[in-house]
């Protein structure tokens, strides 16, 4: 039996279903996001598990009781909020220990807790603070400090850094993971950024319109992705309408070039179409030695973005981008040239709808 569990659980509002059928099992000590764009259902599911909303059908499970009618401060749930939602009009010691003294906690035990909070975001010697005080990222974790103050068995994670510049976040997002594993709680991610999903998470819980996608590793998720709403959600994709020439042989056609998969066909009949998708790091130029797929292009225009240079191409009516790292002495292709793309069987994905 998980720690976590979220058995088909549905939510509408009026006509309109927010979650569908969403199953789920959640290990001790696990972190998991949930990503999607706007409106996939992401933070209603996660206010279902917080209690903030009831479930339409489903059971919310942890440690084996049933909690799904349960009302908010009875789950021993913590909640970290996308605006913070701090309490303007107390300090950070306050704002920290605020459940334990609803809770009546002797102040010896609050006062204990909190110098230990504090110890743990890096913030000792700021109890005396008010909100207005404090950067955003020091805002954020004292969030994270009152929600883990009355040591919840579940943290929940709405977006949490969402109202943070880029530099901040990556720093903010590192810090939240090793607390997390330092405590070895279960947790809860919503984002619809990949980048703090893949880099964060245990596994990911890819959503569209109310529904579970994909659940895997980050690895699992970004390489091997099973529907066409997932690899073209999970970074930067090149997808093809293909055509079956061979499914015994596992060959393709594009544009009326053969290419060659790794992945079986034999579901399929000679002469069906399908759609395959190739991330734009699978692909080069053939310029020294080529691999089994080979598509004649030319190149349409060279991106510059720091760390990867993004070259865009066209080979008959479709564009592609071929991604490879900058270094100072990368030989650039030209705007107009002719080249060979290369790429091997295993860079060729097989896509469902």
């Amino acid at each position: 039996m998980a720690f976590l569990e979220i058995n088909n659980i549905s939510k509408s509002f009026a006509s309109t279903v927010a979650v569908q059928d969403f199953d789920l099992q959640v290990e001790r000590g696990e972190l998991v996001s949930f990503l999607g764009p706007s409106g996939c259902g992401k933070t209603t599911t996660l206010r279902l598990v917080a209690g903030f909303e009831t479930t339409t059908q489903g059971k919310i499970i942890v440690k084996g009781e049933d909690i799904t009618n349960k009302p908010p401060n009875q789950r021993n749930v913590g909640m970290v909020f996308q605006a913070y939602a701090l309490f303007p009009n107390m300090t950070v010691g306050g704002n920290i220990g605020f459940g334990m003294k609803v809770n009546k906690r002797p102040q010896e035990e609050i006062q204990a807790r909190v110098d230990e909070l504090l110890e743990l975001i890096a913030m000792p010697g700021l109890a005396n603070r008010y909100p207005h005080q404090l950067s955003g990222g020091q805002q954020q974790r004292v969030a994270l400090a009152r929600a883990l103050a009355l040591n919840p068995e579940v943290l929940l994670l709405d977006e949490p850094l969402s109202a943070l510049d880029a530099k901040i976040r990556v720093v903010l997002r590192g810090e939240i993971r090793a607390i997390q594993q330092k405590l070895g709680i279960t947790a809860i991610y919503v984002t619809h950024d990949q980048e703090e999903a893949l880099s964060l998470s245990d596994r990911v819980v890819v959503m569209h319109q109310g529904r579970i996608e994909q659940v895997g590793p980050p690895f699992e998720i970004y390489n091997f992705p099973k529907t066409e709403f997932v690899a073209n959600f999970v970074g930067t994709l090149n997808a093809y309408n293909a055509k079956v020439l061979d499914n015994q042989r596992n060959v393709l056609s594009i544009e009326g070039q053969d290419i060659q998969t790794a992945q079986t066909l034999g579901a399929y009949k000679n002469g069906d179409r399908v759609m395959i998708a190739i991330r734009p790091e699978r692909l080069s130029f053939a310029d020294g030695q080529k691999k089994v797929n080979n598509l004649a292009c030319t190149v349409e225009e060279v991106t510059f973005l720091g760390s990867i240079v993004r070259v865009q191409v066209r080979t008959g009516e479709k564009t592609l981008y071929v991604d490879t790292f900058n270094n100072p002495y990368l030989e650039l292709p030209r705007v107009g040239e002719t080249k060979q793309l290369t790429f091997s069987r295993e860079a060729v994905l097989i896509l469902h709808p």
